[in-house]
């Protein structure tokens, strides 16, 4: 293969996806509606078609404009917009969507490709917009990949949990970078055991082209780093990064009550661990990053960055009060 149509491709995994395309030889094509600032503006290597993907005219025009090999799907996010790029996408040599580990319907450990049953999707899910039925449409959109592939389309779907690295606009890993940062003494949820899976967007962006290199249609790719850390360890990676170190303080729901804060209330908390089996995609050739090095760039780009990740946990007057509370006992 050697062009590639990216849905998206300016923000965060698309970015990456790109770049990871060009390191490898692609003539690229990002699809978007140019909302959002360019990174690629003035490379010339990157062609840019302006278009909404929601829009099956604006598609199919891209599809005869660019007539890729590959076609990466980043924002496809209801299940018509696969239905819709599976069709108009089915004689390009791949289509791969990014999905979610999300889209897993029940908590076992590891969740497996095709083990661990997908959550349901009803038709009222399937149009919602809302935080709580993401899973539910990821799920979905897995459902119509499987069945393009079914219909003689090579389709496949690439699953992520939290993904973290440089120009995260979720800024969910920034909070607690900016907490290490900032304080000596780093409040952290429960006991520090917590498991929430996470993968380094660069490690994201190979994973899907090697899924439309030598992805199998129909199937879908669990993509997450090959060594998981507790909440506590990502915080002792993050102070490695900055050559700090931090005292962890650890709070259960009692202490946090005294800020009015609740375990959940922390970004990158999950009660019940949250871990993917990367075996299927490692089968494929492919490897991810040691942790300390995509920390160190992650932890890089925030302090390059004016992110901060405030709104997305307590704020710090909230957690003196635990602390407080806390040197009492």
């Amino acid at each position: 293969m050697d062009s590639a149509l990216v849905i998206g491709g300016t923000r965060f995994i698309g970015r990456h996806l790109v770049d990871d395309l060009l390191d490898h030889e692609y003539d690229v094509t990002i699809f978007n509606r140019g909302t959002h600032d360019d990174p690629f503006a003035d490379d010339d290597r990157v062609d840019h078609v302006e278009g909404d993907r929601t829009n099956d005219t604006a598609l199919e025009a891209a599809a005869t404009t660019v007539d890729p090999d590959a076609v990466f799907d980043c924002v496809a996010y209801y299940p018509k917009d696969v239905r819709a790029a599976t069709r108009i996408f089915g004689e390009c040599e791949s289509y791969v969507s990014v999905s979610s580990g999300a889209a897993y319907g029940r908590e076992e450990i590891p969740k497996r490709e095709t083990e661990t049953p997908l959550e349901p999707c009803t038709a009222e899910q399937a149009t919602d917009d809302s935080a709580e039925t993401y899973g539910n449409r990821k799920a979905e959109c897995d459902r119509a990949v499987f069945a393009a592939a079914e219909d003689g389309v090579r389709a496949m779907a690439v699953r992520p949990p939290i993904v973290y690295g440089p120009h995260d606009y979720t800024e969910r890993l920034d909070w607690w970078i900016d907490r290490v940062n900032r304080f000596d003494r780093v409040v952290v949820p429960g006991d520090g055991t917590n498991v929430w899976h996470r993968v380094y967007v660069d490690d994201v962006a190979s994973a899907l082209r090697i899924v439309a290199e030598q992805g199998v249609a129909g199937e879908a790719y669990n993509v997450g780093d090959r060594r998981l850390v507790t909440l506590e360890e990502m915080v002792e990676l993050i102070a490695e990064s900055l050559a700090t170190t931090v005292d962890v303080v650890h709070a259960g729901p009692r202490e946090l009550a005294a800020g009015e804060i609740e375990l959940d209330d922390y970004p990158l908390y999950r009660e019940y661990p949250h871990v993917l089996s990367t075996a299927k995609l490692a089968a494929l050739g492919w490897e991810s990053t040691p942790l300390e090095e995509a920390m160190e760039r992650a932890v890089d780009d925030h302090l390059e960055s004016d992110r901060d990740g405030n709104e997305n946990g307590p704020d710090r007057e909230a957690e003196e009060r635990v602390l407080g509370i806390l040197e009492t006992l």
